[in-house]
């Protein structure tokens, strides 16, 4: 059991609390998300984050039972590593939204199968976190696979286009319909109904199913990119939950301006070729965390703003 065992637990009891409260108290009456309420939760999600991340640099010592380095570096990991999953949460949602769109998914539906893909998501994100550090801990040279997938990631996603969604191709979908039976229409909020005895899943199951797949799909880029930052696990796990837990209010308060940030992918692509050129290099050049973060955030604002701008002057040009 590692010495600082009671800030794990603290901080997964935090974590249930939230979610309890998020779901029997605060979206206890089923509604549409407005952007409002969204950029509410979101700025909340943020703010959430910006204080552990303060208390990190007082209390870093104790809450991760690391002694070696200074409280303030544990900080910059933990926001570089929260800033880094949450600009790729971004590109994530950019697909919950073709999902979405693919299988018409009514927008009041949306809030539940994102609420329970995010615990999903926690799940399977813990379990990476957990795998990844002990191969890098037990095999040292993991760290340059790991760098490689990153690098191939990065330049696969610079030379993406608007590649279609296709879920019939997705083989645990595909499984999936094979073993249960699904009812052609949604059947309001229910996963899965009765009729005449014999259990039906609902189309929200299959949407649900595909966001699952398509985040751990992402988790083989995300996780690989936070341990290029830190091999802390108690730093990866908790910026990995921050950006998780304030995922759904994002994709809420970002849905209808997706076509702005066009040229996101471009910022996400280099961001992913840096950190596995980190990894790579590792051994031989240590970049101060100060510098990744202002590189990860330098590239991530660049590229917000040109897809700004670039909108702008192709709608004036119309």
């Amino acid at each position: 059991m590692p010495s600082n065992w009671i800030f794990w637990v603290l901080f997964n009891v935090f974590v249930l609390a939230m979610l309890a409260l998020d779901l029997g108290v605060f979206h206890r009456k089923r509604h549409v998300v407005g952007f409002r309420e969204a950029i509410g939760w979101t700025l909340l999600w943020i703010a959430l984050a910006g204080t552990f991340a303060v208390l990190i640099y007082f209390f870093g010592h104790t809450m991760t039972g690391h002694h070696a380095r200074p409280n303030s570096e544990l900080s910059l990991e933990f926001i570089t590593g929260y800033l880094i999953e949450e600009s790729l949460s971004v590109d994530n949602l950019f697909v919950f939204l073709v999902i979405f769109r693919y299988f018409a998914v009514p927008r009041r539906y949306q809030r539940d199968i994102l609420f329970w893909g995010v615990v999903g998501a926690l799940v399977m994100r813990a379990t990476f976190i957990l795998v990844g550090i002990k191969l890098l801990n037990a095999f040292e040279w993991i760290i340059y696979i790991f760098g490689a997938v990153l690098i191939y990631s990065g330049v696969k996603l610079f030379s993406q286009q608007d590649d279609k969604i296709d879920p019939e191709r997705n083989i645990v979908l595909r499984w999936f319909r094979k073993l249960f039976r699904v009812t052609e229409n949604y059947e309001g909020h229910n996963f899965f109904v009765v009729r005449n005895g014999m259990r039906y899943a609902t189309p929200l199951v299959v949407v649900l199913l595909m966001i699952e797949t398509t985040d751990l799909l992402f988790a083989t880029d995300s996780i690989p990119a936070v341990l290029a930052i830190t091999r802390e696990p108690f730093i990866v796990f908790t910026s990995n939950v921050f950006a998780i837990l304030g995922l759904r209010s994002l994709y809420f308060a970002l849905s209808g301006m997706f076509d702005a940030f066009h040229l996101l992918h471009y910022g996400l692509s280099v961001i992913l070729i840096f950190i596995g050129t980190k990894m790579l290099a590792s051994h031989y050049v240590r970049i101060p965390i100060g510098v990744a973060l202002a590189v990860v955030a330098g590239v991530l604002l660049l590229s917000i703003v040109l897809s700004l701008v670039f909108r702008k002057k192709v709608e004036a040009s119309a």
